[in-house]
């Protein structure tokens, strides 16, 4: 696709502070070989859908309740990534797992960021707060986050970037959950986002 613009889709579930700071990357031409033409929720409530109208963003809602099942789910999403030309998905704090018929239509073109330094504190069951209270539960003195490929593996694909975070003695799950987004999830993210679009356009 040389010499194109990548189109981005980017899956949320709640808030969309991550979609925010890819919004705000495009705006300050950190992604500049892509282009977020479309935002996706599975859920009818997330405030990731007004961040998404306030851009001036087309979005759409999949709710698993309303679909069959997981394959009618999934391809009622991937009806609307080909309606609209998508190239990039970007998981965005999308509370889902997708199945491997999902993630092998699109190879290394789904990316995920997840927060924590992979391989820890990573894979079924760890997502949002649970991760930050093991990572505290550890001990452990540095955490972060890693942006990587979505595979049929729960973070189980390859890392793009990940960036330490110190963990702080009085640290609360909360307090350490948004020092990891500021300081490492809303850098690197869009900074991925960017790489893989690059090189898509450059192929």
């Amino acid at each position: 696709m040389k010499g194109d613009i990548a189109k981005i889709a980017v899956l949320v579930s709640g808030g969309g502070t991550n979609l925010q700071a890819l919004i705000d990357a495009q705006e300050m031409g950190i992604i500049s070989d892509g282009k977020i033409c479309l935002v996706v929720s599975n859920n009818r409530d997330a405030f990731a859908l007004t961040r998404a109208k306030n851009a001036g963003i087309d979005s759409a809602v999949v709710c698993k309740k309303d679909c069959a099942d997981q394959s009618d789910f999934e391809n009622k999403i991937i009806e609307l990534l080909d309606k609209n030309g998508i190239d990039v998905i970007v998981l965005a704090g999308f509370m889902s797992i997708l199945s491997e018929d999902f993630t092998s239509r699109y190879p290394k073109r789904i990316i995920n960021v997840h927060p924590s330094l992979i391989p820890s504190f990573c894979g079924k069951g760890f997502y949002g707060l649970k991760v930050h209270e093991e990572a505290l539960k550890k001990g452990v003195k540095v955490t972060g986050a890693t942006v990587h490929f979505v595979n049929e593996i729960p973070d189980g694909g390859e890392i793009i970037m990940q960036k330490a975070v110190d963990v702080l003695p009085d640290d609360t799950p909360e307090v350490l959950q948004k020092r990891v987004m500021q300081e490492a999830e809303w850098i690197i993210l869009p900074m991925s986002v960017q790489k893989v679009c690059k090189n898509l356009v450059n192929a």
